[in-house]
């Protein structure tokens, strides 16, 4: 963990900076906030189970799950249907990773000589 006052490394879950004396509460540390975006990896239809998904931090098949339950229930039907669709229209596309958009090289035939 980095002081956020000295920038000094500090033991993890200080509430103090030993160099500096900085107070090292969660009001003081920088926040990470997290956005809900569609996902770009682990899509079936849209991406919006999938986005929820890791903006809950949880497995995507419970996300799919739920979704298909507020289906089926009667008078949930139609707010499912409204709520997916409003949400693959809102919620952004979160951007390709690198790993998953580089193309991966074939062999080529040219390479490959008999032995």
């Amino acid at each position: 963990m980095t002081c956020c006052n000295c920038h000094g490394d500090i033991a993890e879950g200080s509430n103090y900076c030993c160099s500096c004396g900085a107070n090292q509460s969660a009001a003081a540390r920088p926040r990470t906030s997290k956005r809900l975006m569609r996902s770009s990896t682990d899509t079936r239809i849209a991406g919006v189970c999938g986005g929820v998904a890791e903006y809950l931090d949880t497995d995507s098949t419970i996300v799919r799950l739920i979704w298909v339950l507020a289906v089926l229930f009667p008078g949930t039907l139609l707010p499912a249907f409204v709520g997916y669709f409003l949400a693959w229209i809102i919620v952004p596309r979160a951007p390709v990773p690198a790993s998953a958009s580089a193309p991966q090289a074939a062999p080529s035939a040219s390479s490959a000589q008999p032995a």
